[in-house]
């Protein structure tokens, strides 16, 4: 069994067959208590793109599950002119030239000891170094001062904590895990807070207040990139490596630095950091020849779309329909994209400058929503000790 087969099966055992053996009955699929499944990524961006039919707004939709936790305006939950308004202001922050500039600095102390760490032969636990990184850029953006590397990792665990709370069937979360989630990012929104009305124009929160943003939606906006912006980096970035590793493609990247960009597209289809995306059905529609009407919740396996075009291949070009799908498409395509390639360049060109690296352990992940490495440890061949052996 390859390893990306065993990550899903350890993360879901139950529901990742029913996803996989789902995909094989057709393009799209009703199945009671979990909706009308989309495995087509032809029909999934036709989906993306008609926002007036397939909504994040209602029964079953993504604004149902996460409303009651980070308040009616975070975009994940809004549709028609309230969402185009926010959306317009809040894509601003994320050009790239900005997103590349605030990883860079946030990350230039934790990728020097990475390097050093490297090239002293050490062996390097990809999943602790990605999930402080995503950690410590997740905290500049709410505004977190001081952290250290502990409150990182705590800052990721207890986003996973969350997260992990959803599955295939989930509709809407329980008073109960509303309650836990709200004493997770109840404190993280009071620091968003605290920076939004300190008003720096160099703090995200600050520029958040500048754009004309209400401090309760520099809140919100803070809680979903918590939830969503952490994980997605973290989780894909072991896997990169994983992956170049067990498709003899490391050396290949690391000499050709014009092919990492590829490489990332390539592990993030495969990856598939958003394996399902939902919408709730606003009025009657045909989608791929079958019948939905208004409440239908649809769902769209964003995992079985992508995984329909092969194997991890660095030299199959994606087709349109597919182009970073993991991401959406249409008004409702992350608008944190930006920030997380940033991330993930950064991080993964201090890992290829040590190349030649050998995976020397790992471990697949239990009980978290998007699969990945519990640890995934790395040695590189240049260091002393490495030629020494």
């Amino acid at each position: 069994m390859n390893w990306e087969k065993r990550l899903y099966l350890t993360a879901h055992p139950v529901a990742y067959p029913l996803l996989r053996g789902v995909a094989r009955r057709g393009p799209i699929v009703r199945v009671p208590g979990v909706g009308v499944v989309v495995n087509d990524a032809a029909l999934a961006r036709e989906i993306l793109l008609d926002g007036e039919t397939f909504r994040k707004d209602g029964p079953g939709s993504p604004g149902e599950l996460w409303t009651p936790v980070l308040g009616p305006s975070v975009l994940l939950n809004m549709e028609g002119d309230a969402h185009r308004a926010l959306r317009r202001r809040l894509t601003d922050l994320f050009v790239p030239s900005y997103t590349e500039a605030l990883c860079a600095r946030v990350l230039a102390e934790p990728l020097a000891a990475l390097s050093d760490r490297l090239g002293r032969g050490a062996a390097v636990d990809l999943v602790d170094a990605a999930r402080v990184m995503a950690g410590a850029v997740i905290g500049e953006v709410i505004g977190l001062e001081g952290g250290t590397e502990a409150a990182y990792r705590d800052l990721f665990e207890q986003g996973e904590k969350i997260v992990s709370m959803v599955s295939l069937r989930t509709r809407r979360l329980s008073p109960s895990q509303v309650r836990r989630a709200r004493a997770v990012l109840d404190p993280l929104g009071d620091i968003a807070a605290k920076s939004y009305l300190a008003g720096e124009e160099s703090t995200v929160m600050g520029r958040m207040r500048a754009l004309g943003l209400s401090r309760d939606e520099a809140r919100g906006a803070a809680g979903a990139f918590f939830l969503t912006g952490t994980e997605t980096v973290a989780t894909l970035l072991p896997r990169l490596i994983a992956l170049l590793a067990d498709h003899g493609q490391l050396d290949r990247v690391a000499g050709d630095p014009a092919l990492l960009d590829r490489a990332v597209e390539e592990a993030m289809r495969v990856a598939t950091p958003t394996p399902v995306m939902l919408r709730s059905v606003h009025r009657p529609a045909a989608v791929g020849g079958t019948a939905v009407r208004p409440g239908d919740r649809v769902l769209i396996a964003t995992h079985n779309c992508c995984r329909a075009h092969g194997p991890f291949d660095l030299d199959r070009p994606h087709p349109p329909e597919l182009r970073r799908l993991w991401f959406g498409a249409g008004p409702h395509f992350c608008i944190g994209y930006p920030l997380a390639l940033a991330q993930i360049r950064l991080v993964a060109r201090t890992l290829l400058a040590a190349a030649p690296l050998t995976v020397t352990r790992r471990a697949a992940a239990r009980n978290v929503l998007i699969p990945t490495y519990r640890h995934l440890a790395v040695r590189s061949g240049r260091s002393p000790r490495a030629r020494a052996a």
